[in-house]
């Protein structure tokens, strides 16, 4: 069917205030017509969010950690099932036109996680724009499924774009950039997405692009989004930011005149309540009615691909997909492959004969770290303590809080610091909550969670950890976190480090599933976790200079890319076939251990001729993640793709000539990675004229 014919038909049929009325996120029933009402607000980032019971997989940064394409798409489309699944229900019993029940979802957040004090920077894919490209893509091709006659839900980008904080003042902020950052780094994940798997929908930021709102910018949104991307969907606000127009930004005279700003821009959806005084700027000669028209055409559009009014290869998802033993089963292996081993002295992992675990932190019985945020609500949630309880039974587990989350006060460090006397080895679960790392709040001031002033953990927490040190019983710490923390005074005091980024309903299964052995770790960095806070430039600044792996001039702790695993992973040979503009390999990969384990092959490039000047340090161009079973070897084909191409100063693209080098190994081909590993990577020297 012609959706696009079909829209511009039933719009004709509209007068002005029923095409307003259905341009926000709560539309009305246009009953002559057969549209039903309809609420386009739905929340999908890691499982169907905010709509009673449904799977919650890892947190977003911890799907990224998985550096897992293909994981990814399942994941994808099992929350998309999941939408359907209620969205049949809902639809079969007329319960429409409220929040959370639908099937347009605002999600992936695909934002570049530039700065680590982010509070929202676990809701995107991490630092780099390769790895989130490529990731959102096939989470876009999960939500969106592949019947080209209906999508299975709507997929939305967002947020729009250059927009990583900060949170507080984000309804006032300008986000200052050139062009070389804008296309290499703040806009290159939504170009790729959009011309490899065609997302319905674009959300724009709160902040302002070099003085212009995203809201209402038209080079933003005509120039570059449709223009030069090619985006052919629709254009959504983020909610509230059309009414800040008119306050607190004070370009509009009113909330009519800001709507009309929006509209005119090519902002088609408005999530809040500033589109109802459209008609009064429509009524002022402030906007003309074909602007109206075109954004309500493409809304239709859209909800007729999504199957309006008609029978679709989805309309029979059973409502026994929620939470099926696939679905859970797919949980706990994606927060197995998202655990990220970043020291291990030989402890891990732990033979659970005759074991006695001490268990304590402020995270080892805490469910909202296993949910992140925009989350559903688990069917069973497995914390920490309960997957090692469950493991080797609540008899050989001793537990205590230990410390709280980051107050001072009601503190328990005896209990633990006995009960670590008592056992063969101390869990101690640390980091950080949603609580102090999330949206629009304050850190440590504020429920909802907000930018860090910090990465240290919690002086709370640094206590706990030093008062167990003292007892001499090896220390496994287990950091909990959606972003990166500093962890580096205890690298040398702890027995092992392991790193999960909210790992959903079954991060407890997973934790001991990992501890003992059950499955080996193989997660990666998705961002850097850097020595100090002094390695961190303005917060304010959006200069890409000094910051992430591909700029940062010092040396982190654990660089992005790393990961370690309880194999023994090694590049036995790489053969190789340049092109024109990427490389194609074959690798051979052994694993002599005796444990059989999933590693992540990792491809990067570097231009000699202008390192550490206008081009990244190293640049990710390519990861697989393959399993080597134990004293076996794989081999393996791999792309490293956009090797020779870099941005310039105006933002383009250019395929340079010079000396290059491109990397393979399980690692980034920094010192730091050498240090921690033991390990260098293979390399390929290339000049290209």
């Amino acid at each position: 069917m012609n959706y696009k014919q079909r829209a511009k038909e039933l719009v004709a049929q509209m007068t002005v205030e029923e095409k307003i009325s259905q341009m926000t996120n709560g539309t009305a029933e246009i009953e002559r017509l057969g549209i039903p009402r309809y609420n386009w607000w739905n929340e999908g980032l890691h499982g169907v969010g905010r709509a009673g019971t449904a799977t919650v997989f890892p947190q977003a940064i911890g799907l990224a950690a998985a550096f897992d394409r293909e994981l990814m798409f399942r994941v994808a489309t099992a929350i998309s099932d999941e939408f359907r699944a209620k969205y049949n229900q809902f639809v079969k019993h007329g319960d429409l036109g409220e929040m959370y029940k639908g099937i347009t979802v605002w999600s992936p957040n695909i934002n570049i996680f530039r700065d680590p004090r982010w509070g929202r920077g676990h809701e995107t894919y991490g630092e780099d724009t390769y790895l989130t490209s490529r990731l959102a893509v096939d989470f876009v091709k999960g939500l969106q499924g592949d019947d080209p006659n209906h999508n299975k839900t709507d997929a939305t980008l967002k947020h729009y774009a250059v927009h990583s904080g900060p949170e507080k003042g984000r309804n006032t902020f300008d986000s200052v950039t050139n062009k070389k950052d804008l296309y290499e780094t703040y806009t290159y994940s939504f170009e790729y997405a959009i011309r490899h798997s065609r997302p319905a929908a674009v959300m724009a930021a709160y902040n302002a692009v070099n003085g212009v709102e995203c809201v209402r910018s038209e080079y933003m949104i005509d120039q570059l989004l449709r223009g030069e991307f090619g985006f052919e969907g629709y254009y959504l606000s983020d909610c509230g930011a059309v009414c800040d127009l008119f306050e607190p930004r004070k370009v509009a005279a009113d909330k009519g005149e800001a709507s009309a700003m929006a509209v005119n821009a090519g902002c088609d959806l408005c999530c809040g309540n500033a589109y109802y005084n459209l008609i009064y700027a429509y009524d002022k000669g402030q906007i003309k009615e074909d602007k109206i028209t075109e954004s309500c055409e493409r809304l239709m559009e859209a909800r007729l691909r999504l199957g309006m009014g008609q029978k679709t290869v989805y309309d029979d998802i059973p409502c026994s997909v929620l939470c099926s033993k696939e679905h859970l089963d797919l949980s706990r292996d994606a927060a197995v492959k998202s655990a990220v081993l970043l020291k291990n002295n030989g402890i891990l992992p732990l033979n659970k004969d005759g074991i006695t675990v001490s268990v304590c932190g402020p995270n080892a019985d805490d469910v909202s770290v296993l949910c992140g945020n925009y989350n559903g609500t688990p069917s069973r949630d497995v914390t920490m303590l309960e997957g090692i309880q469950d493991y080797i039974g609540e008899e050989n587990v001793y537990y205590s809080e230990g410390c709280k989350l980051f107050k001072p006060g009601e503190e328990r460090l005896s209990e633990a610091l006995i009960n670590a006397l008592h056992s063969d080895v101390v869990v101690t679960c640390v980091g950080l909550a949603p609580q102090i790392e999330g949206e629009a709040g304050d850190a440590y001031n504020s429920d909802a969670g907000g930018d860090k002033t910090t990465l240290a953990l919690p002086a709370v927490q640094q206590n706990l950890l030093e008062k167990l040190y003292e007892s001499e019983v090896p220390v496994i710490i287990v950091n909990i976190s959606g972003s990166a923390v500093l962890l580096g005074d205890h690298y040398d005091k702890a027995a092992a480090i392991i790193q999960m980024f909210y790992p959903g309903e079954k991060g407890g299964d997973a934790l001991a599933s990992i501890l003992f052995g059950d499955c080996s770790p193989s997660g990666k960095l998705p961002v850097t976790f850097y020595a100090g806070d002094d390695q961190l430039p303005d917060f304010h600044s959006y200069s890409m200079d000094g910051r992430t792996y591909k700029y940062l001039g010092g040396k982190p702790t654990f660089p992005f890319g790393y990961g370690l695993n309880y194999g023994d992973v090694n590049i036995d040979n790489v053969s190789y076939e340049t092109l024109p503009y990427s490389i194609n390999l074959d690798v051979t990969l052994s694993n002599n251990s005796s444990i059989g384990t999933h590693d992540v092959l990792q491809v990067y490039a570097r231009r000699l001729s202008d390192c550490g000047t206008g081009s990244p340090y190293f640049k990710l161009c390519g990861f697989k993640k393959i399993y080597i079973p134990a004293n076996d070897r794989v081999t393996t084909n791999i792309v490293g793709e956009e090797i020779f191409a870099y941005y310039n100063k105006d933002g383009k693209q250019e395929t340079l000539p010079g000396k290059y080098e491109i990397f393979v190994g399980t690692s980034q081909p920094d010192d730091r990675s050498f240090e921690l590993t033991g390990k260098r990577c293979y390399c390929i020297e290339l000049n290209r004229t």
